[in-house]
């Protein structure tokens, strides 16, 4: 039934397949940035939480009788940490995103959003009105001005970008909360691959410019990358998140997020945040090692290196993997031009990150 179209993307090198690796495989692919998925104290301590409820599943959506206390305190230690009003968790970021941009621009607002922004935000788009939606070139925030300017929509305007990008490693710029300011323009930053990576106290993009939130701002994040574990949670003004609680079709219909992986984002958070120097000097070593191996000076633990063809990146993942080390081999749709993807996770072996940054060196 669809052969054809099978077959179209194993011809351009981008068919893909789920695999399970060999569990000794050394992982500088995934996001798990800070190693927390093998920290068997957090998990116990989470497991242990859970045990002390009458119930272990959220059993319904939040707005049925599916919110519980464990919820609750994580969304209460955000705030508090994060120096936001209120909170909500979501099921996960791809809910987050819908959750946020179909129920915050109503029918005569204005969402301006990053090219690069993730799928789960473009997929959003189209739930709303064509015109409704403007593009503006990657991190260009003069480009977004001129955009808003130009615009002659009346309603809100809403601005969606990511602290750390997937797939560049790429930290947005200061500017757009200054453009925000300067246009009452509600920021939606998508800190989740930022959060737990960047700022002094790890919390992400807000933390890393010492960002005071207010009312236009709006902070989501997700579970399953530093946080080692899974589900999101959307950081705002009371009155936002009292909006989204009521207007959010993925919080409305949705069942409750997970108890047990809401409580072990819990005790990731309350981890980071008691181990952050250490943890930031473990990220800044391995970026130490990123610069003088590869020359790729990077603020994140992202480091995507250009390849341009998507047979050669599969072939140097190969190449990798033969010798016990899994990179991501990254091609269309969700990058324009194939790249390895290289994860320098904190957990990973110092004489290991230097042995797969010079045999990359080689092979690109």
């Amino acid at each position: 039934m669809y052969s054809k179209e099978l077959s179209s993307i194993k011809k351009s090198n981008r068919f893909r397949t789920r695999e399970i690796f060999n569990k000794n495989i050394i992982d500088l692919a995934s996001n798990d940035y800070l190693g927390l998925s093998v920290n068997k104290n957090i998990f116990q301590k989470a497991y242990e939480r859970v045990l002390q409820e009458q119930y272990t599943s959220p059993k319904a959506s939040m707005l049925v009788n599916g919110y519980n206390q464990i919820h609750k305190d994580f969304e209460d230690t955000l705030c508090k940490v994060n120096n936001f009003e209120a909170g909500v968790a979501v099921g996960s970021g791809f809910l987050a995103n819908i959750a946020m941009i179909e129920a915050l621009c109503r029918k005569n607002d204005t969402l301006f959003i990053d090219e690069e922004y993730h799928a789960s935000g473009i997929l959003s788009t189209k739930l709303l009105k064509p015109e409704q939606v403007i593009v503006f070139k990657h991190n260009d925030y003069k480009d977004l001005e001129e955009k808003i300017l130009s615009n002659t929509r009346s309603g809100r305007k809403v601005i969606a970008i990511e602290g750390v990008y997937s797939m560049g490693g790429d930290v947005a710029p200061k500017e757009f909360f200054d453009v925000s300011s300067k246009y009452e323009a509600i920021l939606l930053v998508d800190e989740a691959h930022s959060s737990g990576v960047i700022g002094d106290n790890l919390l992400g993009l807000f933390d890393y410019y010492k960002i005071k939130p207010n009312k236009y701002h709006v902070k989501m994040g997700t579970l399953g990358k530093a946080y080692g574990s899974y589900g999101a949670y959307i950081l705002a003004s009371k009155e936002i998140i009292d909006f989204l609680v009521n207007r959010a079709k993925p919080i409305i219909y949705s069942t409750a997020p997970s108890l047990f992986d809401i409580a072990l984002g819990l005790e990731s958070l309350k981890y980071i945040i008691e181990n952050k120097k250490d943890l930031k000097e473990k990220i800044n070593k391995n970026l130490t090692i990123i610069h003088n191996i590869l020359n790729i000076k990077s603020k994140s633990l992202i480091i995507p290196i250009d390849i341009g063809d998507n047979k050669k990146v599969k072939e140097i993942q190969a190449v990798l993997q033969d010798k016990n080390y899994l990179v991501g081999a990254i091609r269309q749709p969700t990058v324009k031009s194939a790249i390895i993807r290289l994860i320098a996770k904190i957990d990973i072996n110092e004489d290991d990150l230097i042995k797969v940054c010079k045999i990359l060196k080689e092979l690109k």
